[in-house]
């Protein structure tokens, strides 16, 4: 008899164990579900973004479908702004739309298609030159040499709107052997030795090795202030929000200032 009240009371005990884990499990999960909300967001985004961007989003990304692993983001469109809000304007199916400018956001949002876009970076304009700079650039002036082949981007797109205006302000004017619809074009054709300067973004000629950067004076007077948006035809508008709200969040402005962009 008294094993069997022995057991009877470790039984007991045990069952009233379970169940106080199972309240305190449940309330738990509860709580951990409010807390982790975010972790619902599921399906594909698609980006749009300015060419200068790529090296911050594709970190950015990483970082955003490690804390959301139910949203997959298809592989970003990178390209000059004025292209991408084109393409938008035109219907191409994009959830989140990153300008290198404010002028190519705003024709999206005069269509209709996004609004209370937020800035959520800066950038300015150097010089780059081959790294043995056959040329001998030291200044904007030097641009405007006969014997110079200097490559820009092309005026509606932003680094040449920006391009333009430094030029301008510098009383300086450049005829470009080339007028790139991106500044990715830029660096890749003084890279490759085709152009003896041009003018890009100070992120993009952060890091390049085999090129040479020339901070012109004036520089920081001209700056492009970025902004972002979700798309207001998203098909996945959640997660769309969600991905702006990350970007200008601390943590994605630590990883656009380890890229070389300014706050907003």
């Amino acid at each position: 008899m008294r094993t069997k009240r022995v057991l009877t009371a470790v039984v007991g005990a045990a069952l009233t164990i379970f169940a106080l884990a199972g309240c305190t499990s449940t309330e738990t999960g509860e709580a951990s579900g409010s807390f982790a909300s975010d972790d619902d967001l599921s399906g594909t985004l698609t980006i749009a973004a300015a060419a200068s961007l790529g090296a911050a989003f594709d970190q950015i990304t990483v970082d955003f479908e490690r804390q959301h692993p139910g949203v997959t983001i298809s592989p970003i469109t990178y390209d000059g702004s004025s292209t991408l809000a084109t393409q938008i304007v035109e219907g191409a199916p994009i959830d989140v739309f990153a300008s290198a400018d404010e002028a190519n956001m705003q024709k999206v949002v005069d269509a209709g298609l996004a609004s209370n876009p937020v800035d959520f970076a800066t950038n300015t304009l150097v010089i780059v030159t081959p790294e043995s700079n056959p040329a001998g650039i030291e200044t904007l002036a030097d641009l405007a040499e006969p014997a110079a082949a200097v490559v820009l981007c092309a005026a509606e797109v932003p680094c040449g709107a920006a391009a333009h205006t430094l030029l301008a302000n510098a009383g300086v004017e450049v005829t470009p052997v080339s007028s790139e619809q991106n500044v990715t074009a830029v660096l890749t054709k003084v890279e490759a030795g085709e152009a003896d300067a041009g003018l890009v973004y100070a992120t993009d000629a952060a890091g390049v090795a085999d090129v040479l950067t020339i901070v012109p004076e004036g520089a920081a007077d001209v700056v492009n202030t970025y902004p972002i948006a979700a798309l207001s035809d998203s098909s996945n508008s959640d997660a769309a929000d969600a991905f702006v709200a990350f970007v200008a969040s601390e943590e994605g402005q630590k990883l656009l200032a380890d890229a070389g962009f300014g706050s907003p």
